[in-house]
């Protein structure tokens, strides 16, 4: 005896247990995830498409006569002439010959000052001293135009500005800080202005200041 079993697909299971819930509950979860990650597609293409490119920002060009005067710097460097050598004069002695037997001719200097005055008494030597400074200062008047460095009277005050010519003007005493400076005159200083020395004929000899005397 054969048994047929009938199943009507128009009839809904009446029973809800744990395992359908679970199946459910995953395909939800999933669909969920699902859709969440289209959206995250989505939108980044969307921004990838918005977004433009970026460029390398564009370097402005250097003007072209800054790039020349950078040339010719560099050739300047390049071909500057080295500094000349310091070159030390050897002094003649010609003139200094000259002026001693200028001084020996009008105040017989040399004389004066190579004698043993031991032996003088001061009124001697006082009456000779007065001929070699008469004679001296007529040298210097004939042949040399002097000037004073300071025009102020010696021990009065005076002050010295920042910049001041050290070769000019000689500081003694304390000397604390830079300049200015102000403290007494000792002494006003000389300057040579001009030089008239007669000139020396062919063969001449300056180094005979003076030359022997023989009378006859």
């Amino acid at each position: 005896m054969n048994t047929v079993y009938k199943i009507d697909l128009s009839v809904y299971p009446t029973t809800f247990d744990f395992l359908h819930a679970g199946l459910a509950g995953a395909v939800a979860l999933l669909s969920v995830l699902l859709i969440v990650l289209l959206l995250a597609m989505v939108i980044g293409l969307a921004r990838r498409k918005k977004a433009p490119a970026a460029q390398p920002a564009a370097v402005a060009p250097e003007p072209i006569v800054q790039v020349v005067e950078k040339i010719v710097e560099v050739e300047k460097i390049i071909h500057a002439p080295a500094p000349e050598p310091v070159i030390l004069r050897e002094p003649t002695p010609d003139a200094a010959l000259q002026l001693l037997g200028l001084l020996q001719k009008e105040a017989r200097f040399i004389d004066f000052i190579k004698e043993d005055i031991a032996t003088y008494n001061d009124a001697d030597i006082g009456v000779a001293a007065r001929v070699v400074h008469e004679g001296c200062n007529k040298v210097l008047d004939e042949h040399f135009v002097l000037e004073p460095i300071r025009t102020e009277q010696e021990g009065n005050m005076v002050t010295l500005a920042q910049g001041f010519d050290a070769a000019t003007v000689r500081l003694t005493g304390n000397i604390i800080g830079s300049a200015p400076f102000s403290g007494t005159l000792i002494h006003k200083g000389w300057e040579v202005k001009n030089i008239i020395l007669p000139k020396l004929t062919e063969g001449y000899n300056p180094a005979i200041i003076a030359p022997a005397e023989v009378e006859l």
